[in-house]
């Protein structure tokens, strides 16, 4: 059986629908033109344009702050003033805290070696100045006040008796000069200072020191039951009231 011939279509182009697709592709393509040209001209002119020069950062070395930041800078500055004060005040008071309290130690410890030596150990021990403490009188600028303070116990619960005098070693006119006993007291109480304890006794009495006087140290005669003792103290120590170094204990 022969085959079917195939059947042809013949159909006809539309010429102006043909040449508005041309003529829109052509000025798309024109439009593009135009787009790069602009483009490239611009690009040139910002090229060849010199750049303006930042007045203010070039001729400022450093900004100026503003009113607020300036008044924020004043604060900031009280605050750390205020902040270094607080910090002065708790510091003074600390080193007042620990002077009173070396104060307070150098004090018990005087205590301490006083009862020490009242109870004393196994054996007994005699007649000591524990400590001698001058002070002057406000009446009169060349007069001083004293006050000895005597221990023993080698003669426990007995009575020992007895007289107190001074002496004071110093420089009058650029020399040595030690000052006895008469000359200091000026008449009153010639024999001494008496005294008469078991244990511990304070006694005192006044002196009196020459204008021209510097004293350095002051030392203490004790004759009665206990023996015959004598011992030293710096002038500076004496007038602080603190015990002597060289005190036996």
């Amino acid at each position: 059986m022969p085959s079917p011939i195939p059947v042809l279509e013949i159909r006809r182009r539309n010429p102006a629908q043909r040449r508005r697709i041309v003529l829109l592709l052509a000025f798309a393509w024109l439009v593009s033109l135009a787009a790069v040209a602009v483009a490239t001209a611009v690009w040139r002119e910002r090229m060849h344009t010199p750049r303006p020069v930042d007045v203010e950062h070039t001729n400022t070395v450093q900004p100026v702050p503003t009113i607020r930041n300036a008044d924020d800078l004043k604060a900031r500055i009280v605050v750390l003033e205020r902040s270094e004060q607080v910090a002065k005040a708790a510091l003074a008071d600390v080193q007042q805290t620990l002077k009173d309290r070396d104060e307070e130690i150098d004090s018990l410890r005087v205590d301490l070696a006083f009862y020490g030596r009242l109870v004393g150990s196994g054996k007994g021990e005699g007649l000591a100045v524990h400590a001698l403490h001058v002070q002057p009188v406000k009446s009169s600028p060349h007069a001083w006040n004293f006050t000895a303070t005597l221990t023993q116990n080698f003669q426990r619960g007995r009575d020992i008796k007895g007289r107190l005098t001074l002496s004071v070693e110093g420089i009058a006119g650029g020399k040595l000069k030690a000052l006895d006993w008469n000359t200091l007291c000026q008449g009153q109480n010639a024999s001494g200072i008496e005294y008469g304890f078991k244990y511990f006794q304070q006694v005192g009495g006044t002196i009196m020191l020459p204008v021209d006087f510097t004293p350095n140290q002051v030392v203490a005669h004790v004759d009665g039951d206990g023996g015959r003792v004598e011992q030293k103290f710096s002038w500076g120590d004496a007038v602080k009231g603190e015990e002597n170094n060289d005190v036996r204990q």
